[in-house]
């Protein structure tokens, strides 16, 4: 499979398959799970990066267990509308993780997402260690329920 909008993932994915959200950073992966209804995100893990090999490998561990049918990444676009070199990043991952399994895959916008939920964490009076544990999974978590909200209108 290739990428597809989101609006198309449904169809792709088996039955009673979860979406994972991914929030690729260069030193963590933050994850969320949809449930199988596709109606709600909640955060899930987090992986360390090391090597892409590894980083997939622990990728796919997961969404084997969880019974995850696709995936939907962050796309770090600047705040102009224009693609930098993170989104170039993430388009490489994405290209790469794609020849080695064949998955739908769907790229949502994460403007400001990782901002957002710090702002929640902090509103919250979240302790500066609690919120550097969390931060990742929860804006894979904002990202994956903005693509699920998406998906359901």
């Amino acid at each position: 499979m290739a990428l597809c909008p989101i609006t198309e993932i449904r169809p792709l994915l088996g039955r009673d398959a979860r979406l994972m959200g991914l929030d690729l950073g260069t030193k963590t992966i933050g994850l969320a799970l949809s449930d199988v209804r596709l109606t709600i995100a909640s955060p899930f893990d987090t992986i360390r990066r090391e090597k892409f090999t590894k980083d997939v490998e622990a990728l796919f561990a997961l969404m084997d267990k969880q019974g995850v049918g696709g995936l939907v990444l962050g796309l770090p676009v600047e705040m102009d509308g224009t693609e930098g070199p993170r989104c170039q990043s993430t388009r490489a991952f994405v290209r790469n993780l794609l020849r080695l399994r064949d998955v739908p895959v769907a790229l949502w916008d994460e403007r400001l997402s990782t901002a957002a939920v710090t702002r929640t964490l902090l509103e919250a009076d979240t302790s500066r260690a609690r919120r550097a544990e969390v931060i990742d999974k929860m804006a894979a978590a904002y990202i994956l329920q903005g693509a699920l909200d998406s998906l359901n209108r």
